[in-house]
């Protein structure tokens, strides 16, 4: 494991859900953890908690869709360190369902919007804090639903659910991942789905209405594996929390 005396995370979407979870799991662990959030004021009440408890957290207003949000974070964080260890990619989207046949460019940018281009827009601002650290992480918080082996297996329930932007949007997050992975060896890139692909099950958050069937504790186990991996660790993999899953 790192050693979490010297180890820093930003989380985006930290203010709840599986953000606000790795937040904690990662403050218990000691580590420093600059806790991102859109809404200030609901950040800053889950700082507030999660100081409450003993973490050490930074409030971070963070909006992954403008770009003056990302650089005003970065500076933030410039504040008070020369490094990030761990970059956790949380904050999405996830559209309204709609049809296919339905869908159109404005329900689909939105969602591309948090999912794909924002990620690429803090990775891309946090980089030098990222390569400045001895051990860097990025972790992609992506979907099974974004997996075209899960999408196109008739027993799974993603299968099932037609809709273009959301699933779209983390199949593109997951190539987006391996291809940092590839260009960046010295940071390791790793994308996880909250659930356990061959058991069909997700975890219960406010985005899909808390109709999950694991706590979000469970939720962020394969988010916590990645973020705390040693340097040996692998790059460009996607995992649930039982494991490896197909892209």
């Amino acid at each position: 494991m790192t050693n979490s005396e010297q180890t820093s995370v930003l989380i985006t979407g930290a203010n709840k859900g599986l953000g606000y979870e790795a937040a904690r799991r990662l403050g218990e662990l000691g580590w420093t953890v600059f806790l991102g959030s859109r809404d200030e004021g609901r950040g800053q009440a889950a700082a507030d908690k999660l100081a409450a408890d003993g973490a050490n957290v930074v409030l971070v207003p963070l909006d992954v869709t403008s770009d003056e949000s990302v650089a005003a974070a970065v500076r933030l964080v410039r504040e008070h360190t020369d490094r990030l260890d761990v970059l956790i990619n949380n904050a999405g989207a996830p559209g309204h369902a709609v049809a296919p046949a339905d869908a159109t460019v404005e329900e689909i940018h939105p969602v591309y919007d948090a999912n794909v281009y924002g990620p690429i827009r803090v990775t891309h601002a946090f980089l030098p804090l990222l390569q400045a650290a001895d051990h860097p992480r990025v972790v992609m918080v992506s979907s099974a639903g974004g997996s075209f082996a899960v999408v196109t297996d008739p027993d799974q329930p993603v299968s099932k659910m037609h809709e273009l932007a959301y699933s779209s949007s983390k199949a593109a997050l997951n190539m987006i991942t391996v291809r940092y992975a590839q260009a960046l060896p010295g940071i390791k890139f790793n994308a996880v789905t909250p659930g356990e692909v061959a058991n069909r099950t997700f975890a219960a958050t406010d985005m899909n209405n808390h109709t999950g069937q694991l706590t979000v504790t469970e939720g962020t186990d394969s988010i916590i594996k990645l973020a705390t991996m040693d340097p040996d660790g692998p790059t460009g993999t996607f995992i649930d929390r039982l494991g490896l899953i197909a892209w």
